[in-house]
């Protein structure tokens, strides 16, 4: 893991309430529109006729249209560990019109883990044979490594992209991505931008007979309360959550994150066996994925769009 500490280093320098989302008429002035998803596509899973490739065909429609500004791909690409072949004759066949605009992170275990799957950073950066074309973010910053942490500003909006693999390979490397996320949002806090993280592994989530919360992400939680960051986005656990604004205490509270878990993306859809007080919507009958406004002023919508099922969810978050 020495590697990822020089990583590191390189990267250094890169109210509750709710009403229904207003219908979408276009993008306006100060406006990012958002697509975000994981856990996609099943082992040799290429029909254009499942819910992945539903979900893929849905989302390259939006990138080919322009109504999307970026699309967060949240871990968990293509089952179960996969290389370079896997990437090019499944993923690209079915989400290959989603690469142009793709910000990604890389989960521990399908997405990669040390020795046994090395090729999604590959993938991205366009070196997989038969697979050129890089995803947005190594179009901009070139080659990023499994694990390395990088960040981006959408108009007023600071997102930060964390791999969540360190927690379960080097927790030495996880605490120095502690620091680095405090430092980075220090940074983006001063110039007054509004604060976001996508990472894999949820922390405030409902158990499932595969997953529960990953209580080691803590401290990066604790960075995140800190910094008042407004929303954050992960996977993992195949279904769909949302979470009342939310303290690093599991409190609800009006400067609170607002946390989505967005893990419908293809894959066997799990039920839930715990029910957290914080949790404010969530079923796990649905594919599909979300999509977010997100506006200069700190307010923002989302809708969930189902595509294979019919659950949804839709609301408004006000500026703070």
């Amino acid at each position: 893991m020495a590697a990822i500490a020089g990583i590191l280093l390189a990267a250094s320098t890169a109210g509750c309430a709710q009403e229904p989302a207003p219908a979408s008429s276009g993008p306006r002035a100060g406006e990012i529109r958002i697509a975000a998803v994981g856990d996609m596509n099943g082992v040799r899973t290429g029909a254009a006729e499942t819910p992945s490739g539903r979900n893929g065909a849905a989302i390259a429609e939006l990138v080919e249209n322009n109504e999307i500004d970026a699309f967060l791909g949240l871990g968990d690409f293509q089952y179960d560990s996969a290389h370079c072949d896997d990437y090019v004759k499944y993923w690209t066949r079915l989400w290959g019109g989603t690469k142009s605009k793709l910000y990604w992170v890389s989960s521990p275990n399908h997405d990669w883990k040390p020795g046994r799957n090395e090729d999604l950073d590959n993938f991205m950066n366009g070196q997989c044979p038969g697979a050129p074309e890089k995803a947005a973010i190594n179009k901009e910053r070139g080659f990023i490594a499994n694990g390395q942490p990088y960040s981006k500003d959408f108009g007023n909006w600071h997102f930060v992209f964390l791999s969540s693999a360190p927690w379960t390979y080097d927790t030495e490397q996880a605490w120095a991505l502690t620091g680095w996320l405090d430092k980075d949002l220090t940074a983006a806090q001063a110039e007054g931008k509004h604060l976001a993280v996508a990472y894999h592994e949820p922390y405030f989530t409902s158990d499932t007979e595969a997953h529960g919360r990953s209580a080691d992400h803590k401290p990066w939680i604790d960075v995140m309360w800190k910094h008042r960051v407004r929303l954050t986005l992960s996977g993992s656990q195949h279904n769909y959550e949302r979470s009342c604004p939310v303290n690093n205490a599991d409190q609800c509270v009006p400067d609170g994150m607002t946390a989505f878990q967005v893990s419908t993306g293809g894959i066997g859809l799990r039920p839930f066996t715990s029910s957290p007080s914080y949790i404010e919507k969530r079923f796990s009958d649905t594919h599909g994925f979300l999509r977010l406004t997100l506006r200069d002023d700190g307010s923002f919508d989302w809708n969930f769009v189902p595509t294979s099922g019919s659950s949804t969810d839709s609301g408004t978050r006000a500026a703070p």
